[in-house]
């Protein structure tokens, strides 16, 4: 085991574990399961979207000359000399001067027409239509190809597919799709002092809260996520629990990481031959956090209050889940808003829970309420996490400060 004991920056740290990471490979799997799922392929389409020249509205094909000058007051007329139905064929359907065909959404477009007119402009009467206004050339009137091309790359190797992109791979008649393997990911909280959900908890026990918080956290990024339970402190029963953790292509423990006289998981992970990258953080809330490899295996030893978990897991365990499963966008989007409160820091890079809101047109931002490593509300009622780096002790109300919208999508 190598041993790097030492604080590392916040930037620094995200670097060390994105640059020991690569993908897990993929599998093909239907196309119901793919949501958020991310693409192991590019897809090119092999044909054009839509597949014609199709209407754009329930209405009548027809030539645009042949509407000068209507008006509600002086309509002009034509005469109907058939029907397209959506799904059926326009061949040998043809629109001349004078003439209209009648037309519903998605259907065909007959020769010769060039524009749509919608039903509420007309009336019909006697297998004429009136038409009450001028209609413009290629109204209503979606061109063949105009929404995907054939040839056209439209999603990229790396993409997190989201409903939309579901929608696409549907009309390219994608019944499965190669996907990249999602990560398995083991879960143990350490400490006498937790009780699991159910149990009696005795005098001096408090909730684990900790796993369920990152079990879900760990669904929501699509890891496979698996709760091994609560260890007592006690280094043998620590290094049973995590011998079996190891199976996992992630390990995620809580508590245990600082100097008491309890924290035994990194004489474990001595033991037990986990390559220790760092062990501390220049962060607040979130210090002792530490991250190592065995193998092709990330280990994440994170603090034991649910605040500093919480970021901890934004910050360090969500990217690198991403990169597991070949994300192309990791990095959540940072913006200025306009402090409403006055904050004081120290020399640490600090991350508050904050709830930003738009008043015209500018972001504005304020904390949650205590931001203590205890209170798990805080982050609760945060949309993001206020920013205050190493080299600031304190920002005024009415200064700018960056934000990280934790409740966005990730970009590149």
């Amino acid at each position: 085991m190598r041993s790097r004991n030492s604080t590392v920056f916040f930037e620094e740290a995200q670097k060390i574990i994105l640059s020991s990471i690569s993908h897990l490979g993929c599998e093909e799997i239907s196309i119901l399961e793919t949501p958020n799922r991310i693409l192991y392929e590019d897809i090119v389409a092999d044909t054009k979207i839509p597949p014609m020249d199709d209407s754009a509205m329930d209405g009548y094909a027809l030539i645009a000359d042949d509407t000068r000058g209507a008006s509600r007051d002086k309509p002009v007329e034509l005469k109907i000399i058939g029907e397209i139905q959506a799904g059926s064929s326009a061949i040998g359907k043809q629109v001349t001067r004078g003439t209209a065909i009648r037309v519903m959404t998605g259907a065909a477009i007959p020769k010769d027409a060039d524009s749509v007119i919608r039903f509420e402009d007309t009336e019909e009467e006697s297998g004429y239509v009136k038409i009450f206004r001028e209609t413009l050339k290629y109204e209503y009137y979606r061109f063949g190809g105009e929404h995907i091309k054939t040839g056209d790359k439209v999603l990229g190797k790396g993409d997190r597919l989201n409903s939309a992109d579901i929608g696409i791979l549907t009309s390219l008649n994608y019944k499965t799709v190669k996907v990249y393997k999602q990560p398995t990911v083991s879960i143990i909280s350490t400490g006498d002092e937790l009780a699991d959900i159910g149990e009696e908890a005795q005098i001096g026990q408090i909730r684990n809260v900790n796993s369920y918080t990152l079990y879900s956290e760990t669904k929501k990024y699509n890891g496979l996520p698996e709760y091994l339970g609560i260890v007592k402190d006690a280094l043998k029963d620590m290094k049973e629990i995590f011998l079996r953790a190891f199976k996992s292509d992630v390990v995620i423990s809580t508590g245990g990481v600082s100097k008491g006289r309890y924290d035994f998981v990194k004489e474990v992970y001595s033991d037990l031959d986990v390559d220790i990258q760092f062990e501390r953080v220049n962060i607040k809330p979130g210090k002792p956090c530490v991250f190592g490899r065995k193998e092709n295996k990330l280990i994440f030893g994170l603090p034991g209050n649910p605040v500093p978990v919480f970021i901890s897991f934004i910050q360090f365990v969500r990217p690198a889940l991403l990169k597991l499963m070949g994300a192309t966008k990791i990095n959540k989007p940072i913006i200025n808003a306009v402090l409403e409160e006055d904050i004081k820091s120290g020399r640490v890079y600090h991350m508050l829970g904050g709830h930003f809101t738009v008043k015209d047109n500018k972001f504005y931002v304020s904390t949650t309420g205590k931001q203590k490593p205890s209170m798990l509300r805080s982050m609760s009622k945060a949309n993001c996490l206020i920013i205050i780096p190493e080299s600031i002790t304190k920002v005024k109300a009415g200064e700018d400060v960056a934000i990280q919208l934790i409740e966005h999508g990730e970009i590149e």
